[in-house]
C-alpha cells in the first residue's frame, strides 16, 4: 500500500467506509440487545438470521475495504477471487461428463483470467463481448471434441450460463472503476460502494419489511420468504438510501433514486434467477462458504444482474 493508498482513508471514500463502519457497529449492538432482551440467549431463528446477516456484512465490507487501499489493483484481484469461487460453486452442481474437463478447465484457466485482464487493462471493445461471443462459441466446441453426446446441449449451456453469471456479471463491478465519468476523475470507487451498499442494503431492508409486514408472497416456489410487502417496502426504502448516498456519485438526487431504483429491481429479479437454478438442482444453498449464508452465490446472487445493468446505465448517460 503507498503512500496514495493510505490518503484515500481521508477522502470521501475513506470517510463513507468510517460512516458504514459505524453503522454496522450499531446493528450488531442492537443485534445483541434483541438477542439478550427478546431471545434470553436462546436461539431464535430471526433474531439469528439477522445477526449472520449483520456478521457477512462485516466481512463484505471489511474485504472491499482492504480491496479499495490497494487501488483497481486491489480491487480486481478482490473480484477473480469472488468469480472464480462463485464459478467453482455453480459447476459444482451443474451435471457434467468427463468430455466436459476439457471446457470446465478453459473456463476457470482462460476465460475467468482473460476477462479479469481485460477489465485490468482497460478494453472495453473486448471485455465486453469476450465471453458471450468467444467463450460461448469455443466452449461448446471443447465439449464436442470430447465425443459424448449425452445431454450435450445442457451440459454445454450450463458451462456457459456459470461463466456468464459468475465471471462476466459480476466483472463489470469492477469494471466501474474504468469510466472516464466526467467531474468524477479518481472518485470511481465511489460507484462501487453505491452499487454494493445499495444492492445489499435493499436485500436486508426486503428481509426486515418482510419480517415485519410480510404476509403475500411474490414467488412461493422459487423463494417462499419473498413477500410483497418486503419487496416494496425493501426496494422503496433502498431507493431512499440511493437518493440520500447521490453526494458520492456524479448523479443528482433524483437520479440516484433512479439508478437505486434499478439495481434494486435488477437485484430482485437476479435473485429470483438464481433461487430458480437451485430448486433446479434441488439445493437451498450454493455452499458453504459464509456461514449461515450458504455460499459466495448466495451472497452476490442479486448483484450478478445488477452490476451490468448499473455499469452501462452510467456509461450510456455519464461517459461522452
Amino acid at each position: 500500500m503507498n503512500a496514495d493508498n493510505f490518503l484515500a482513508l481521508f477522502t470521501p471514500t475513506g470517510w463513507l467506509f468510517v460512516g458504514v463502519t459505524g453503522v454496522l457497529v450499531l446493528a450488531s449492538g442492537i443485534a445483541a440487545l434483541l438477542k439478550w432482551r427478546v431471545a434470553h440467549g436462546a436461539p431464535h431463528a430471526v433474531i439469528d438470521n439477522l445477526t449472520s446477516r449483520i456478521n457477512a456484512w462485516w466481512v463484505m465490507v471489511g474485504s472491499i475495504g482492504l480491496a479499495f487501499l490497494f487501488g483497481k489493483n486491489g480491487v480486481v484481484a478482490l473480484f477473480f477471487l469472488i468469480s472464480f469461487y462463485a464459478l467453482r460453486e455453480f459447476l459444482s452442481l451443474a451435471y457434467t461428463r468427463r468430455g466436459d474437463h476439457t471446457a470446465m478447465a478453459a473456463a476457470f484457466y482462460v476465460a475467468l483470467p482473460m476477462q479479469y485482464f481485460l477489465v485490468w487493462i482497460e478494453w472495453y471493445g473486448l471485455y465486453s463481448i469476450f465471453i458471450p461471443v468467444y467463450a460461448f462459441l469455443l466452449l461448446p466446441i471443447l465439449a464436442a471434441t470430447g465425443g459424448d453426446t449425452q445431454r450435450f446441449l445442457e451440459r454445454a449451456s450450463k458451462v456457459q450460463w456459470g461463466l456468464m453469471v459468475s465471471v462476466f456479471c459480476i466483472s463489470h463491478v469492477p469494471a466501474l472503476l474504468t469510466l472516464p465519468v466526467i467531474g468524477f476523475e479518481g472518485r470511481n470507487m465511489l460507484l462501487i460502494a453505491f452499487l454494493v451498499i445499495v444492492v445489499q442494503g435493499s436485500d436486508v431492508l426486503q428481509y426486515i419489511w418482510g419480517k415485519l409486514m410480510g404476509k403475500h408472497k411474490v414467488a412461493p416456489v422459487l423463494s417462499p420468504s419473498k413477500t410483497w410487502e418486503g419487496l416494496i417496502g425493501g426496494v422503496a426504502s433502498a431507493t431512499l438510501l440511493g437518493a440520500a448516498l447521490h453526494g458520492i456519485t456524479p448523479f443528482s438526487p433524483l437520479q440516484a433514486a433512479g439508478m437505486a431504483l434499478l439495481i434494486c429491481l435488477m437485484g430482485f429479479f437476479g435473485g429470483l434467477v438464481m433461487s430458480a437454478i437451485k430448486r433446479d438442482r434441488g439445493v437451498k444453498d450454493w455452499g458453504s462458504m459464509i456461514e449461515g449464508h450458504g455460499g459466495m452465490l448466495d451472497r452476490t446472487d442479486s448483484v450478478i444482474f445488477a452490476a451490468p445493468v448499473f455499469f452501462h446505465a452510467v456509461r450510456y448517460w455519464w461517459v461522452p
